[in-house]
């Protein structure tokens, strides 16, 4: 036995780490239980949570709208969001700032800049030198860059989401549109750092759509492949996307549902916020020939005019939407002048024609990028609140050839579904059914590097290298890693955009930069000299495509390898125990293995393996490096030509193990002629095998960012500090104003008290007067001086009124609490009484209580009873001014008291077992009474066939001490099983027993 404990030792002290571990799992998870996720759209934004008990919910503004408009009011002493800033557009269009985000990651000179100034002339937008980008110039001492504007936004959304969930949110998904590029990611990334947000992952608008339309049709998914077309027309941009629905087999959880995106098509500029403008200018021409003649001025002129003019194009265009024509009219727009005129939906259609022409583009390119037709794709699905305009799906149902488009989904909030399914996998704290995403690449990247080559004997000459890393519509996340196996000193190469030829002129202009980094490489020289004598495998460069789809470099090293010999009799002491250990779980090696059992991993080539086969000679120059290498003496190694074949897929999961032992491959064994029969143990023994040494070693990494350079940390500390103090600023002005309201309110209540019967019969006169009196000086020191007062005097304000009129509110809720107290206190005095009668009348052989217990009880009512006839008589002799001596929390602990006393003999008899009664052993059985249960007479044992009734079984001679013992077992038995045993001993003493206990 106690080696049994022994063993079981360790998997006790195992399962107590565990609990340990997932104890600290669920203290870590406690303050993270919410997630949130926030799809950002040029005009609005839906934020959704996900928390325990609240399963994928929009968020409700402060306006209890689904939606808030992404716009920002910046005054120099405050702030507006969401609705409140949207309605100060009119009164202060310079300060209000609308569709920021167009301006990410666009330096000064970007098309839509400039297109952005012409939209809103009335934004100064000043230059940022270093970073070559723009920043909103409101004031001399206010201006924001648009990464801390969409910061303040970001916070914003998040201090909606904690209302609702009420807790804190730190994790969120954020969508962003699928055509941004590297410098737009880094910039939205950079905003949700200056908002304190961690960012899980920045997924595109339109894989978000689709995960939300799988997610709630994941029955209708099988495996066979479903093509279906999402057509999102929002307010800035279009963006069309085929994607590819069917369940896969993952290794984890067996045959799950699959989206992947195919194809993507895009219109960067294509939105109902182009059809608004159009709107407006045409309203604005209206208004001018109205007033034609009369000396006024262009209504362009004047901002205040033109936001007016803006918001009433956007809900014309909404009511046209639906009607054939509509009156748009505004009140004083400019100079107290009023404007009216009749739209009709013809007029704006006329107005939109061209860009009525652009609706079928990203449908052509999607099906360009993704290498199909329209006959592939089943269905097509209206996304984006642009599409609700009737030539738009006039336009695209002609140019998809379909019957009908589908519109069952949510055009507004789908998005933002999706996004928040993805923010729940992605966290710790949920659980969700698996749904396999693949996203793909829009905008290919590469890497050049240029060397030197001999082309012929003695002459030497530079080659340019291109080798694509990510090909065009690759899925990711993926990781990739590149070979440079001719260098063997510093040298630079450049990550850059790959083709772009699927954009048109005016995009590319938009797209900015197409060369993302150079890399300068330092050590590598250092890195030879350092192992002379190995054999140089390659400068290795690890990239990353993470989830958010930002490229990063992880690292760069030199691996060097050679061969050293070892003997089996001189394994060391700890290699043995080492080898055992691995053994025991798992890490045993089969023959064929044993033989190399001190070689390291697989080695993986790390050759670039997509868009290397648009590419065959540059593919064939990266393994050979040159055809200089058939002059080379150092042969490559034989397993080279086997790893250039390996996968992908194998190559990312691989590269982590770079630094661990490495396992001989089988065309090695072959070379050494072993594959044929494994040698004899004996043979073993003797022989000396070879195994690879591998060497790495780490090498210095310069970037020089070219496309957009991020925000230094210094600077980056600084706007999250200007961002902390604004809403800190904010705060303490949301906490002023609740002061002041909370003092207003208390002033005009207990004004309006004073007048009510219950508050005059408790005061006098004087009393009344008093408190009136300084109500009524607060309230006029709040009208006068109110204004500037801090939120602490505003507080002690209150706290001086408060405490004034304590005395007069505490009289009042005592004799509002009298009535039930006492009542309480009279039910429970009654109830004990009668419980103390009763436990008295028990006889002495079934008293279960002590003398002492009910003595205690007597002595409690009494003192109870005592008690409350005194108070109540000194209280009726007290004037209801005055303070009262019969306090409801007196009565509660008097209460509390008895019902104490009451509740300790109570669970006494319930837990306590009644005394058993000596029997006589001449005892004859019973008759049961007349008032006998049916569960008594039930029990009378029914004879077998051929036996009268009267007829009794034989039984032993009875005994004084087996009659004690059949009366007594029963009620010592308390397992079920053993009721049936007692059943068939003396019957007829059991009877008797019950109706004594009756």
């Amino acid at each position: 036995m106690a080696a049994t404990v022994r063993r079981q030792r360790p998997r006790r002290l195992a399962c107590w780490a565990l609990m340990a571990v997932l104890l600290a799992d669920l203290l870590a998870l406690s303050d993270t239980l919410a997630v949130m996720s926030v799809d950002l759209g040029s005009e609005s934004m839906k934020v959704a949570i996900v928390k325990p008990g609240v399963p994928m919910e929009i968020v409700l503004n402060k306006e209890s709208r689904r939606k808030t408009p992404v716009t920002v009011t910046l005054k120099e002493n405050e702030r507006f969001f969401g609705d409140s800033a949207a309605s100060m557009a009119i009164k202060n269009p310079k300060a209000t700032l609308r569709y920021f985000q167009h301006l990410l990651g666009k330096q000064e000179g970007n098309p839509h800049v400039a297109l952005y100034r012409a939209r809103f002339p009335e934004h100064e937008l000043g230059f940022d030198p270093q970073r070559q980008t723009v920043h909103f110039q409101i004031s001399p001492q206010l201006q924001f860059s648009p990464e801390e504007l969409l910061g303040m936004v970001l916070n914003y959304s998040r201090s909606l989401a904690e209302d609702f969930a009420e807790q804190p949110i730190k994790d969120a998904v954020i969508t962003v549109p699928a055509f941004f590029n590297q410098a737009e990611r880094r910039a939205v990334l950079q905003a949700a750092r200056m908002a304190g947000l961690k960012v899980l992952q920045l997924i595109n608008d339109n894989t978000a759509t689709a995960l939300s339309y799988g997610v709630f049709r994941r029955k209708d998914i099988n495996t066979t492949a479903q093509n279906v077309m999402f057509y999102d027309m929002g307010s800035g941009s279009t963006v069309c996307t085929i994607v590819t629905y069917q369940t896969v087999k993952t290794k984890e959880a067996g045959m799950q549902p699959q989206l992947q995106i195919r194809g993507v098509g895009f219109d960067r500029t294509l939105g109902g916020l182009e059809m608004e403008l159009r709107l407006r200018e045409h309203l604005a021409r209206l208004f001018n020939k109205q007033r034609k003649g009369q000396g006024a001025k262009d209504v362009r002129e004047n901002p205040r005019a033109m936001a007016k003019l803006l918001r009433e194009a956007n809900r014309l265009k909404t009511v046209l939407s639906a009607n054939a024509d509509h009156m748009a009219q505004i009140e004083g727009l400019m100079d107290d002048v009023d404007f009216k005129a009749k739209v009709t939906r013809a007029e704006f259609e006329e107005l939109c024609a061209d860009l009525f022409e652009r609706v079928p583009g990203p449908v052509q390119q999607a099906l360009q990028s993704a290498e199909m037709n329209l006959d592939e794709v089943e269905q097509v699905i209206l996304v984006g609140g642009a599409t609700r305009v009737p030539k738009v799906q006039e336009v695209l149902l002609k140019a998809v050839g379909k019957e009908e488009l589908g519109k069952n989904i949510n055009a507004d909030e789908a998005a933002a579904m999706g996004a928040v399914y993805q923010a729940a996998a992605l966290s710790k704290a949920f659980k969700v059914k698996p749904f396999v995403v693949r996203d793909a690449v829009i905008y290919p990247i590469l890497v050049e590097f240029t060397r030197e080559v001999e082309e012929e004997p003695g002459v030497r000459s530079l080659k340019h290298n291109k080798r694509v890393l990510f090909s065009r519509m690759g899925p990711y996340p993926q990781r990739k890693v590149i070979t440079f196996n001719r260098y063997n000193h510093d040298f630079n190469f450049h990550i850059n955009y790959g083709d772009l030829g699927f954009l048109g002129p005016e995009d590319l202009r938009v797209f900015g930069s197409q060369n993302l980094t150079t890399v300068k490489l330092k050590g590598v020289g250092e890195s030879f000299k350092k192992y002379p004598d190995y054999e140089s495998k390659g400068i290795k460069a690890h990239f990353n495509l993470d989830e958010s789809g930002v490229l990063s470099l992880i690292r760069v090293e030199s691996v060097f390898e050679t061969l050293v010999e070892d003997s089996p009799e001189e394994e060391s002491t700890l290699t043995k125990l080492g080898n055992t250990i691995s053994s025991l779980f798992g890490g045993g090696t089969t023959p064929d293995t044993k033989e190399n059992g001190t070689d390291t991993v697989q080695e993986e080539e790390e050759s670039p393996a997509e868009g290397s086969k648009d590419e065959p000679g540059e593919q064939a120059e990266l393994k050979e490096e040159a055809e200089a290498p058939v002059e080379d003496t150092s042969p490559p190694p034989p397993t080279e030509p086997k790893e250039a074949a390996v996968p992908e897929e194998e190559k990312a999961t691989e590269k982590e193990n770079e630094e661990k032992p490495e396992a001989q491959k089988p065309s090695e064994k072959k070379e050494a002629g072993s594959e044929a029969a494994p040698p004899a143990p004996e043979e073993e023994k003797k022989q000396k095998p070879a195994r690879k040494q591998r060497m790495v070693e780490e090498i210095g990494v310069e970037l020089v960012v070219l496309d957009l350079p991020d925000l230094p940390e210094d600077e980056l500390a600084h706007s999250v500090q200007k961002l902390q103090d604004l809403t800190s600023r904010d705060l303490e002005k949301q906490e002023r104003e609740k002061a002041a309201n909370s003092l207003e309110a208390f002033i005009f209540e207990t004004q309006d008290k004073l007048y009510q019967p219950e508050y005059q019969e408790v005061s006098t006169e004087e009393q009344r007067e008093e408190i009136s009196g300084k109500l009524g000086a607060a309230s006029a020191w709040l009208e006068d001086e109110g204004f500037g007062a801090t939120t602490v005097m505003l507080k002690e304000k209150l706290t001086e009124l408060r405490k004034l009129c304590h005395g007069l509110f505490f009289r009042v809720e005592e004799r509002k609490k009298w009535p039930e107290r006492l009542a309480a206190l009279d039910n429970l005095l009654n109830h004990s009484s009668m419980f103390l009668k009763g436990a008295r009348l028990i006889p002495e052989m079934e008293q279960i209580f002590t003398e002492v217990e009910m003595t205690t009880l007597e002595k409690v009512i009494n003192e109870t009873w005592a008690w409350k006839n005194a108070t109540m008589a000194e209280q009726a002799k007290l004037p209801a001014t005055e303070k009262p001596v019969l306090l409801s929390k007196d009565i509660e602990a008097k209460m509390m008291a008895l019902d104490r006393e009451v509740q300790y003999l109570l669970n006494k008899a319930k837990f306590t077992k009644p005394r058993p009664r000596p029997k006589d052993k001449n005892a004859t059985r019973a008759e049961p009474p007349l008032n006998a249960s049916a569960s008594d007479q039930a029990e009378k044992v029914i004879p077998p066939p051929g036996q009268t009734e009267d007829a009794k079984p034989i039984s032993e001679p009875e005994k004084e001490t087996g009659s004690e013992q059949a009366d007594t077992e029963p009620l010592e038995l308390e397992g079920p099983g053993a009721e049936p045993e007692q059943k068939e001993q003396a019957t007829g003493q059991k009877r008797t027993l019950k109706n004594d206990e009756l």
